[in-house]
């Protein structure tokens, strides 16, 4: 399908730049892990794995086999499949690929995969293994493109938001299956517990709102992000797409019509 591109990764990031070239009319595909731990998972496409179909502002998404995927298109969705390692690729032969995994390294893809190759975040350099790179650090930067060299290195720490950094997050106390608590959208106080891991306690250090928790009965690893927490107490936060979410979409929007 002439200008099909498929997006490797369904999480809030990805979503937010599918929802902006679907917008833009690109027909796209998105590729998943058979259990995603995508932790703003009320604004990810990734969530139809588990639910089936999802909504994010106005567009739809239907987790799909293979040999369902034009059947999805023609029904203006956007198909989500259980792929990790992008076999569909052959299949489909997309007019671009975006690798928005945001795994912090390159996981596979390469430049010749697709006429337009782009990659989101660290990890990769644009010439070598991808066409163009977009940047995903909060900051000056965000969104820029980089048709040479690579984005700014992970430093580990999140995006500062009313003051707050690391305290934002929820990690993991284990390893084992998580168990939920709480919802995302409800309020908490510091120090209140929102789920488990194998007994343990998952405590918020900050008060807001569950802006992500990751899909109840998941297993997770010793200090894997499962949640964050949202100072700003804004509850409709909880299901739009995030300034970041757009600012790295309008990059990518960028890069594929600049180097189409």
């Amino acid at each position: 399908m002439n200008g099909l591109v498929v997006i490797k990764g369904g999480g809030d990031l990805a979503t937010g730049i599918a929802h902006r070239l679907f917008q833009s009319g690109f027909p796209i595909v998105i590729t998943e892990v058979a259990q995603p731990t995508v932790v703003r998972r009320t604004v990810a496409f990734a969530q139809a794995i588990f639910s089936g179909e999802v909504t994010v502002e106005g567009v739809r998404a239907k987790r799909t086999e293979s040999y369902d995927i034009y059947e999805a298109l023609s029904q203006g969705l956007i198909p989500v499949l259980i792929d990790p390692f992008g076999k569909c690729v052959s299949q489909l032969k997309p007019y671009a690929i975006v690798d928005a995994i945001i795994a912090k390294c390159n996981t596979g893809t390469a430049l010749n995969s697709a006429p337009v190759v782009i990659g989101v975040g660290p990890g990769f350099t644009a010439g070598v293994d991808v066409g163009a790179v977009v940047e995903t650090m909060r900051g000056h930067d965000l969104g820029r493109v980089y048709y040479e060299g690579s984005a700014i290195a992970n430093t580990g720490i999140p995006g500062e938001i009313a003051g707050y950094t690391v305290e934002r997050l929820l990690r993991s106390p284990a390893t084992g299956r998580f168990a939920s608590l709480r919802d995302i959208g409800d309020k908490v106080c510091a120090g209140e517990v929102v789920g488990t891991v194998s007994g343990a306690e998952v405590k918020a250090a900050i008060p807001g709102i569950l802006r992500g928790l990751i899909q109840d009965g998941l297993m997770v690893k010793t200090g894997m992000k499962i949640g964050d927490v949202d100072p700003r107490c804004r509850q409709e936060h909880c299901y739009s797409i995030s300034d970041k979410a757009r600012a790295v979409a309008g990059g990518v929007l960028e890069a594929l019509l600049h180097l189409g």
